[in-house]
């Protein structure tokens, strides 16, 4: 073979002097830019929690109601606190409060008057009436029996029992009429003001009103609700003069679900767009606030409540385990004097976030020695942003109350969201280096023709499984044509059933001449790599290259004169040039999917053959005869073997060359059927190769296993985007169960945004920019809007992908999945049926967002950001839909007749 043209001489490099750069920068960027970027994120970071203002408290509470229950007891499931545990409450709520207010005098509880006497603390008893009569007697009982002590200034029979409309109002008006028979300290109810103002008859048995004022509910604003109250008890007072009021709760939650405001005459317009939302600087500003107005108008109240009660939540929703003014582990929850803080704990949290972006930054610029300052400077930002976002969902549920199905599922969300981060820093470095990276020393280009005459023998391998023999017919003719010598052509027809299919190739290839040999396989194993494995012992023994083409693909005549050459180096072990598309004009489909095909081909290929760690797809490719018998042939056992033969090369030691330049076209899917199945096959292929070569491609693996480390980081990174759809659709699975959800118990479920805002929303707005900017530098040629029309492309097989590596998972072997080519456009029914699941999953998002759109229990801004998450994570599914319609638009538009004058139909069909 003639030695190809030596590359120009280039200037020496001095060593020493480019280390002295690179130490240089390196320097700058530890020294300098780091630290900017990390204080510029603790800055972000403080701004956010900014302490809040309010105005102190510095006396004794009047009163607060009181559940002794803690962190893992229960009354619904009979887990009550020892006699032990309430003592130690009220020692320690000896020196906050004055009085205490109960809810129920058995199951433990009746010793609570006289613990409380103990640390000097007055109890207003309660009995709990509800729908369980027997139990109803027996509170009734015992409440009769604890009046007479000392310490015992009040009584209530039963809370919010006409609320819960557990009994009319005649029923509970008789127990208390019972009590008073028995009792000689004052006797109520407690209910919400507008029970008190609809019962006139109940006020009149009553000897003070018991009043439940919870402004949170009612979904008040903050800067309003200690009006509010106020409001509520002139409203009372007016209604029932000289009658006294108590004010049995008071209060606001620390956590829950945000409550829209309702429509109440005489409000502004302020008033109304504003929210009641829970926050630990709401609670403690509500607190503030009221206690020091409630002295100053000289009123009795307690406050709700003295500690969290998580059992709560299952009965009173997401909000009910958080009014307390301790936690649930008798921690004070905010101070009543100088500033207040949403997140006290938030400095950690913002270390956290600078630390875990420091190591991939770090490691980063130590191993990207040739990217350019820029790029550095933007990789550690990003970085610096999904520290947060992981330190930020962190900090959301710090302070929440788990169950162990609470637990196992924010594990799987924590676990989930990292993974998907890694995912998107990995496709941050592919960014960054693409952008802002000095082209490297491997970047092939085709050797000149006029100045290379290569004479090895090449083996030209074309496998067919009933293919339209026209198709292949113009393959072959494009063959036959190559400007080379010495080669032979191999065309394997891999168990084609209808002998009116191949025998017109076999009849072609012997009029083409002996340089054309036809195989047919009945019955053959292992689907085109058997095929394959079949011509490779069939190869004339002189041959020393395999060359492999699809059998809709025409070359042109240069490929092997301007490739060959590349062998004469012993260590190649194969040469690649991207696939390419002679058809993308034929139909807005069809440009679209080529368009997203060669963002592949023309980003990520190149890209990677910067650290010798392509992909090897098959066609257009040439692979030395001797290395592919070294590593055992094609393997018939994955349905991705051209991917799977590039691993097995490069760790047996051999070497790549990619070279972007299109040596032949051949046809993109007819069908968005087609396109699928082929992302499917690719999809599922990829997790098959990773499991199978997981003892080289592990991140911990040693350099003996054949890869370096570069090649291990892009296998794993190439395939990792694919791997995160899978988890893309558990996250909008979990979402669509979730919404479901809320809408069935709309008070029961706080909506987890915190934990999908960033795997949705931010990864999205982040893969658009990054899609859009690569294409904008990388393909040539390719406007913005094909741009676009090839994310929409992409996005429209985000659940293909999904299933394919949620499948290979859990499987170990699919059917080989053959691509279709040239088959008819489907009708407009068909293009659902296609997307049958797609368009499933649409409906399902847009109904939900639809339903909690309109839903008033679902007006407030945390529950328009969770619907905006639904919307995001509905736009693959819409696009797989709009796609399969642009698919189909020939058909809808065209009849057939026309279809086949302009030659959009094959004469096969």
């Amino acid at each position: 073979m003639d030695k190809p043209e030596p590359a120009p001489e280039k200037k020496p490099v001095n060593p020493r002097s480019w280390r002295h750069s690179v130490f240089v920068r390196q320097a700058a960027f530890l020294f300098l830019v780091l630290p900017l970027v990390i204080a510029a994120n603790l800055a972000i970071w403080a701004a956010f929690n900014q302490p809040h203002h309010a105005e102190a408290w510095t006396g004794e509470i009047v009163g607060l109601s009181y559940s002794p229950y803690r962190q893992g007891q229960d009354p619904t499931q009979n887990k009550h606190p020892s006699l032990s545990e309430i003592e130690a409450d009220m020692k320690l709520l000896s020196g906050t409060v004055q009085a205490i207010r109960s809810y129920s005098v058995v199951r433990g509880q009746q010793h609570i008057p006289e613990l409380a006497s103990q640390y000097g603390l007055s109890v207003a008893a309660g009995a709990w009436i509800g729908p369980d009569l027997e139990r109803n007697e027996r509170e009734l009982q015992q409440l009769i029996e604890l009046a007479p002590r000392r310490n015992v200034v009040r009584v209530l029979v039963g809370n919010e029992v006409l609320l819960r409309n557990d009994m009319p109002v005649e029923e509970l008006i008789a127990y208390i009429k019972r009590a008073k028979q028995k009792i000689w300290k004052p006797v109520s109810t407690a209910e919400p003001p507008h029970i008190w103002l609809n019962h006139p008859e109940l006020v009149k048995a009553v000897d003070y009103i018991g009043v439940q004022i919870l402004p949170y509910w009612e979904g008040i604003p903050i800067d309003y609700a200690v009006d509010a109250v106020f409001e509520r008890l002139d409203e009372l007072r007016a209604a029932y003069p000289g009658k006294p009021i108590v004010v049995t709760e008071v209060g606001w939650p620390s956590r829950g679900k945000i409550i829209p405001r309702r429509p109440y005459p005489g409000l502004s317009e302020a008033e109304l767009s504003a929210e009641a939302v829970p926050s630990l600087v709401n609670q403690a500003t509500f607190m503030r606030e009221f206690l020091n107005r409630a002295k100053a108008e000289d009123i009795t109240y307690y406050v709700m409540e003295a500690f969290d009660q998580p059992w709560k939540a299952a009965e009173e929703g997401a909000a009910g385990a958080f009014w307390g003014i301790y936690n649930a582990d008798r921690q004070p929850k905010f101070p009543m004097a100088g500033s207040i803080s949403e997140a006290p704990e938030w400095r950690f949290w913002a270390s956290l976030a600078a630390g875990l972006a420091l190591v991939p930054a770090m490691l980063f610029m130590l191993r990207q020695r040739h990217v350019r300052p820029a790029g550095v400077v933007i990789f550690a930002v990003l970085t610096q942003l999904a520290g947060s976002a992981i330190a930020w969902a962190g900090l959301s549920v710090t302070g929440l109350y788990f169950t162990w199905v609470g637990a196992t599922i924010w594990s799987f969300l924590f676990f989930a969201q990292g993974l998907l981060l890694i995912v998107l820093l990995a496709e941050a470095i592919e960014f960054v280096e693409v952008i802002w990276t000095r082209h490297g020393e491997r970047h092939f280009k085709p050797f000149d023709e006029k100045a290379v005459s290569p004479t090895v023998k090449v083996s030209i391998h074309v496998p067919i499984h009933n293919e339209p023999p026209e198709m292949v017919r113009d393959t072959l003719a494009a063959l036959s044509k190559l400007d080379y010598e010495n080669y032979e052509v191999l065309v394997l027809d891999n168990n084609t059933v209808d002998p009116a299919v191949w025998e017109p190739v076999r009849d072609y290839c012997a009029k083409l001449g002996p340089r054309f040999r036809f195989f047919h396989l009945e019955n053959w194993p292992g689907f085109k790599a058997g095929a394959l494995n079949f011509g490779l012992e069939k190869t004339a023994e002189d041959a020393e290259i395999i060359a492999v083409i699809d059998s809709d693909y025409q070359v042109e005549p240069n490929w092997l004169k301007t490739l060959v050459p590349y062998f004469d180096k012993p260590d190649v072990g194969f040469v690649q040039a991207p696939q390419d598309y002679r058809d993308r004009h034929e139909s807005m489909f069809k440009n679209m999917t080529y368009w997203e095909y060669a963002g592949f081909f023309h980003i990520g290929m190149v890209q990677r053959n910067n650290f010798n760690a392509i992909i090897q797809h098959g066609t257009m490719t040439q692979v030395r005869k001797s290395a592919l018998k070294r590593v055992g042939g094609w393997a018939e056992w994955c349905i991705c073997e051209d991917a799977e033969l590039g691993i097995k090369l490069y760790r047996a030691g051999y070497d790549s060359v990619y070279v972007n330049h299109s040596f032949g076209r051949g046809l993109t899917p007819d069908t968005l059927a087609g396109y699928i199945s082929q992302r499917f096959r690719w999809a599922y292929g990829a997790v098959q190769i990773v499991k199978h070569h997981w003892d080289a491609l592990a991140p911990w693996a040693r350099r003996k296993s054949g890869l370096s480390g570069a090649q291990r980081y892009y296998f794993l990174a190439g395939w990792l985007p694919w791997f995160a759809d899978g988890l893309a659709l558990l996250f909008t699975t979990a979402s669509i169960v979730l919404s479901a959800w809320a809408l069935y118990q709309p008070n029961m479920i706080s909506l987890p945004v915190a934990a999908f805002l960033i795997p949705t929303i931010g990864s999205f707005v982040f893969k658009f920019v990054r899609s859009l900017w690569l294409y904008a530098v990388r393909v040539k040629d390719c406007s913005f809007l094909e741009s676009l029309g090839a994310g929409v492309a992409a996005l429209g097989l985000t659940h293909t992908v999904a299933k394919a590596m949620l499948n290979g998972m859990i499987t170990t072997s699919k059917p080989f999945i053959r691509t279709p080519k040239c088959e008819d456009k489907p009708p407009l029914a068909a293009a659902f049926i296609q997307v049958r699941e797609e368009a499933l999953m649409l409906t399902a998002l847009w109904g939900l967002a639809i339903a909690l759109f309109v839903s008033p229990n679902f007006a407030d801004s945390h529950s328009r950001l969770w619907i905006a998450v639904l919307l995001v994570q509905s736009v693959p599914y819409a696009s797989a839909v709009l796609l399969s319609l642009i698919n189909v638009m020939p058909s809808i538009f065209r009849p057939k007749e026309k279809r086949e004058t302009a030659g959009i139909l094959s004469p096969a069909e």
